[in-house]
Order: C-alpha cells, then structure tokens, then sequence
C-alpha cells in the first residue's frame, strides 16, 4: 500500500485528487495539509511515501516545504511529487533542487496522476527529457548565459567513468532497465550504480541528479536523447 499526503490550499484541489487516489486499491490518503507547514509537520507525523505538493502556499510555500521535508533524516524515504499549473517554471526549478522527485499538471487526466504517484514511490524521477530541457533552458542556462564556462562540481570528481555513463542516461531519462539495455549489464547493477551515484554527490533522488547533469554541463540542452 502506498500511503499519500496531500498539500494544497484550495479545497477543491485536495478534495478532487483525494477522489482519483481514494478509487484505486494500492493508494491510501493519509492525510491533507492546507499549507506547507502543516504538510511539513504532518509528513513528520505520518511518513507518507509520497507528498503531493502545491508550490504557492500561505504560512509556507512548497519550495520551503519540499527542502524541510527532503532534509530531515527521519523522511528518507518519502518522495515529493510537485502539483503544478506550469505557470511559474523557474518555481518547478527551486522545487527540484530543493529534492522533489518531479512534477504534474492539476489538470493531467485522472490515470495520469495514479501513474505519477506509484512511479515516485518506486523511485523514478517523473522528469520528461523535453520537459527538463525547456526548464533547464530557461532558467539554468540562462543565469550564466548558453556560451559561459561551467563550473565542474567536486561531485562529479568522485565518480567514475562508467557512474558518469550512468548519470548522463538518467539525465536523458532513462530507467534502470533502459541503462542496463544500452550499456549491457543487468537491472541490479544498473540500479546499484544509481544508487551509488546518489550517495557520492548528496542527491536525494534522480531529479537531482537531472539538474546536476545539466548545471555541469555534462549534458546541454539541445544534446540529442
């Protein structure tokens, strides 16, 4: 069973995916919070696998919310899943820095949100490669400009060249299946290598590793998928 938290300040929003969850069999709402404070405390008290989470929020909004909730020791394990209007990208930005596991539009089609839930809770980055790119684009390029000289992170110095293989795949957004097809070597030591590249340079989930991919400059935007 995977168990949701759900975080909005409209009533009609929480009231509306509560329903889509509620009707399928794996899926058990916990509990709604209003703001991100509250989703913070409740995600303390709960545990949910997964937060569903606005961004723009009295009290706290869910960029602050979904950095509290991917900082604390004792949520390892819960993912955030980002409820968007797609209005306000460099937010989506800032939420996946800050840990969220993706994102998804408050008026995708009822499957697709059932979808998302259970694809964050087994540990994918809901993350399309033309939908990272055109954020990248927009509001990572852009700080330095497309031609400026990047700066490597001491991150990607402690990876080898096959994990740096690995980190460029999942950039591309490919699953541990995928990787293991192109680069020959099976699920296990496909997702072992993830796994470990997350530890060597601190990121909570793949989104992150997504962002750092992009931010290094180890893939660009326009790079062929």
């Amino acid at each position: 069973m995977t168990t949701v938290l759900i975080v909005d300040d409209q009533s009609l929003i929480r009231q509306a995916v509560s329903d889509i969850l509620a009707s399928e069999s794996d899926l058990d709402v916990v509990g709604e919070a209003v703001d991100g404070a509250q989703a913070v405390a409740l995600a303390r008290e709960l545990r949910p696998d997964v937060v569903l989470m606005d961004i723009r929020m009295p009290v706290l909004d869910g960029i602050g919310a979904t950095a509290a909730i991917c900082a604390d020791p004792g949520l390892t394990d819960t993912r955030v899943l980002i409820l968007t209007t797609f209005e306000e990208d460099e937010n989506l930005i800032a939420t996946l820095r800050a840990g969220a596991s993706g994102f998804i539009g408050k008026g995708s089609e009822p499957e697709e949100i059932v979808r998302a839930v259970r694809a964050v809770h087994v540990g994918d980055a809901l993350l399309s490669p033309a939908a990272t790119r055109s954020l990248i684009t927009r509001y990572v390029v852009a700080e330095e400009g497309p031609s400026s000289p990047r700066t490597v992170p001491a991150e990607l110095t402690l990876l080898t060249e096959r994990e740096l293989e690995v980190l460029l795949l999942v950039a591309r957004g490919r699953s541990n299946q995928q990787i293991a097809d192109e680069l020959v070597i099976s699920p296990h030591t496909s997702k072992t290598h993830v796994n470990r590249i997350m530890t060597k340079v601190a990121a909570h989930d793949r989104a992150q590793l997504v962002i750092l991919a992009y931010e290094s400059g180890l893939l660009r935007p326009g790079a062929d998928d």
